[in-house]
């Protein structure tokens, strides 16, 4: 593998991971508090890529600034956070949070569905590509290689500060650590006066609305197309599973490993592109159950 060939691995592989980072970040967080995976959270991720897309054609089309797609993909994403994620949460999960995990697995299977055909019945079946953004930042000349800003710098800069804003956050507010005794101990919590409902409920908005901007950042990179939402969280799970359910920095490794090695699979083994991050997956299972980062946890009766 030439010199230039690795370096072009290196940076499509910290690239997807970003984006990937962004979606599972926001499934592991909402399993680390609420305790329930769930399947839907692709259809977030979705939705956020077609709202950025297409309401950022439709502006630039008018004559607008190409600039005015990076607080486009940040407003997309927490209404989609807000009204989707919101009532999902309000209004149905928060009725299952008693039941077995697999019957929990089944009803947010359902609430996919269902939002896969509303996205069918508002954006239609035909794929489509909005690149304003990508655009506007251009490109930059690494190693000899010419790469777009918007991959190359954009977003590791925004997957990094996601991480690091997430963990102070948590450890450094109010709020943060309202959602970590909640997780911690929910009876123990509520029975010093925290409103564990509204903690659950910001907690779903906040991860929803992060695999929302994971979706609106990728559009700018890849076309938006029935069935993304359903790539991205299968591969989520495989970074999830990977790092240990409920690990925000874990995660953040894991979609560098996974990332890198799909990323080197595409130039060396093609045909080996999908299945090497679940091989990644399978390997650090069976040597590590909790994953690379997961802790044994008691069963409390």
């Amino acid at each position: 593998m030439n010199p230039q060939l690795f370096a072009l691995a290196i940076f499509d592989g910290i690239a997807y991971a970003a984006l990937v980072f962004l979606v599972a970040v926001g499934l592991t967080l909402i399993f680390g508090v609420l305790r329930v995976l769930n399947v839907a959270h692709g259809s977030f991720y979705a939705m956020g890529a077609y709202a950025t897309a297409s309401v950022g054609a439709a502006i630039f089309a008018a004559g607008y600034s190409p600039w005015l797609a990076f607080p486009l993909m940040l407003v997309a994403a927490v209404l989609v956070g807000v009204i989707v994620g919101g009532p999902i949460e309000k209004l149905l999960l928060s009725r299952i949070y008693e039941m077995e995990e697999v019957l929990q697995i089944l009803v947010t299977f359902a609430v996919f569905m269902i939002l896969e055909d509303v996205q069918r019945l508002i954006w239609g079946a035909q794929p489509f590509f909005e690149a304003s953004a990508l655009m506007a930042l251009g490109n930059v000349e690494v190693f000899g290689i010419t790469y777009t800003a918007y991959q190359l710098i954009l977003l590791p800069a925004v997957a990094v500060s996601v991480l690091i804003g997430l963990r102070l956050f948590l450890r450094r507010t109010l709020s943060g650590k309202l959602i970590l005794a909640v997780t911690e101990d929910r009876e123990a919590a509520t029975s010093i006066g925290i409103n564990a409902e509204r903690v659950y409920l910001v907690t779903f908005i906040v991860g929803a609305s992060l695999a929302a901007f994971g979706g609106a950042l990728a559009s700018a990179t890849t076309s938006v197309q029935p069935g993304m939402g359903a790539d991205m969280i299968v591969l989520s799970f495989a970074v999830v599973a990977t790092a240990g359910l409920g690990q925000i920095e874990g995660a953040a490794l894991a979609a560098l490993l996974i990332g890198l090695g799909r990323s080197f699979a595409i130039y060396l083994w093609p045909e080996l592109e999908v299945l090497i991050p679940y091989l990644i997956m399978l390997l650090v299972l069976l040597i590590r159950p909790e994953g690379l980062f997961g802790k044994s946890r008691t069963r409390k009766i």
